[in-house]
């Protein structure tokens, strides 16, 4: 067996989870893996007696772990700037592709706060070279001399790129982490609430600022603007699940406890939930089926 047989097992999570953080979407970081595959195959000079294809072995590296981790930061950071390119025509606002995590992922992932929704969409308002530099640093701990080779900058440059994306992170996402519980015991009310169509108990739920976002990606009927203040957002909700009867299931989605909505069985929307002092401040839902079809694929 190669270095690489012996050893991508246990780097595969790290690299999805670098081009999954850095692009958003499942689809593309997916792709990502496969291309660090094959170019990492090519360089296994150990595989079958072959030479590499580029003359170049991976006998010489050292921690193959980063080297994969930089070449998948790589190959992402050219696909957000064309992914950018490409949501100016978005049809409504734009989700980051739910990830299914936890006991029933079909794969390992690694999780922590760089992988959330929320953090993803803060992400969203980086510089494409911010967001490189402070996953890589932040989530991966590379040192800035392998950032600055993937971004072509200097190893100071790629720092201060890292620390103004923290700077500005920190001034969007709330400072108090919600614990588990008080998330979960929130989630539980807001669904046994939602499922009696109780409006009096969900209006107690929603922070009053709540805003309501739904991605449908212009493939299925889906508000284009986001829904802000608490009574709208209950009337949204409400009269939604008037039309269809809609069951919620609780799952783990990008680290944490969210919703997958079904409808006659089959998945129709991933719902995420942001929550400050017990109050639900941001509803989430994604629809766009493009987005639905993996997850959809991995369910048990």
């Amino acid at each position: 067996m190669s270095r690489l047989d012996d050893e991508w097992p246990a780097h595969r999570p790290a690299v999805f989870g670098a081009a999954y953080r850095i692009t958003g979407s499942v689809a593309d970081a997916e792709d990502i893996v496969q291309d660090v595959w094959i170019r990492a195959h090519s360089r296994d000079s150990r595989r079958n007696g072959e030479a590499p294809q580029d003359g170049d072995s991976l006998d010489g590296v050292h921690d193959l772990r980063a080297w994969l981790i930089t070449v998948a930061a790589r190959r992402a950071y050219d696909v957000l700037g064309s992914a950018r390119a490409r949501r100016v025509d978005y049809v409504g606002p734009w989700l980051p592709e739910p990830l299914l995590t936890g006991p029933d992922a079909a794969e390992p992932v690694l999780m922590d706060e760089t992988a959330g929704t929320a953090m993803l969409l803060v992400m969203e308002e980086l510089t494409p070279p911010e967001r490189v530099a402070f996953v890589l640093h932040q989530a991966f701990d590379v040192p800035y001399e392998q950032i600055a080779d993937v971004l072509g900058k200097t190893p100071a440059a790629c720092r201060q790129l890292a620390s103004r994306a923290r700077r500005k992170i920190a001034a969007a996402l709330p400072h108090r982490p919600v614990p588990a519980a008080e998330r979960e015991k929130v989630l539980a009310a807001f669904r046994s609430a939602y499922e009696r169509r109780d409006e009096a108990a969900l209006l107690e739920l929603l922070d009053p600022d709540a805003a309501y976002t739904t991605d449908g990606g212009g493939r299925v009927f889906a508000a284009r603007k986001i829904i802000a203040g608490a009574g709208r957002v209950v009337t949204a909700l409400l009269r939604v699940s008037a039309r269809t009867e809609m069951r919620i299931v609780p799952a783990q989605i990008n680290g944490r406890l969210e919703f997958l909505v079904y409808r006659d069985d089959h998945l129709a929307a991933v719902d995420t939930v942001e929550v400050e002092n017990s109050r639900i401040t941001a509803y989430r839902r994604v629809l766009n089926p493009l987005k639905l079809e993996r997850l959809t694929k991995t369910l048990p």
